[in-house]
């Protein structure tokens, strides 16, 4: 990951590309090299990865391994559905999914 680290009304967070327009990131499913495009596939793959859904919050999806204390909250909206959620579902479900610039 490059760019610049930004501090900006107390808060510190890291442009990417700076100057240049934001690259979008894709989520892709590494086994079937199929790209997350709605949240209905998301949920699929996840729920296939031994994942489960969660309703306990109305402004999130939630999904728990009953293995692991791993928890994934993503926003409801998937146009908000940001490259820093991607990472966090790659982070927790190695050598399954893989964060790509369009």
């Amino acid at each position: 990951m490059s760019g610049v680290w930004v501090f900006k009304n107390g808060v510190v967070r890291l442009v990417e590309n700076p100057g240049d327009c934001p690259r979008r990131k894709l989520l892709v499913h590494l086994p079937t090299n199929e790209a997350i495009t709605s949240y209905e596939v998301l949920e699929r793959t996840l729920l296939s990865l031994g994942w489960e859904r969660y309703y306990d919050d109305p402004d999130l999806l939630q999904f728990h391994k009953r293995s692991t204390i791993h928890l994934i909250s993503l926003p409801r909206d998937f146009s908000k559905f940001k490259s820093i959620h991607m990472y966090d579902i790659v982070v927790k479900n190695r050598n399954e999914f893989e964060v790509r610039d369009m």
